[in-house]
């Protein structure tokens, strides 16, 4: 899979989870993918101070980016 291609992969993965976000207040952005295996992101909004942030990235996030780009290996969120 070309980067573009993990790009796409990873950004449906996003709009999947993206509702979930919302519905609480929140959201989320891309902000780098690195060496085709490490996903960074930014989780915006009400995201930013849940006390379960770490939880959602694990559980929802990472989960739903692995479903679609299973090479992905870390999601990391940039404060």
């Amino acid at each position: 899979m070309t980067t573009e291609e993990l790009t796409i992969e990873v950004q449906k993965a996003l709009e999947e989870i993206r509702p979930f976000l919302k519905s609480d207040g929140g959201d989320i952005t891309l902000v780098a993918i690195e060496q085709d295996k490490h996903v960074k992101v930014r989780l915006e909004g009400a995201c930013t101070s849940c006390s379960v942030n770490q939880m959602t990235l694990k559980a929802g996030v990472e989960t739903t980016i692995k479903k679609f780009a299973p090479q992905i290996e870390t999601v990391v969120n940039l404060l």
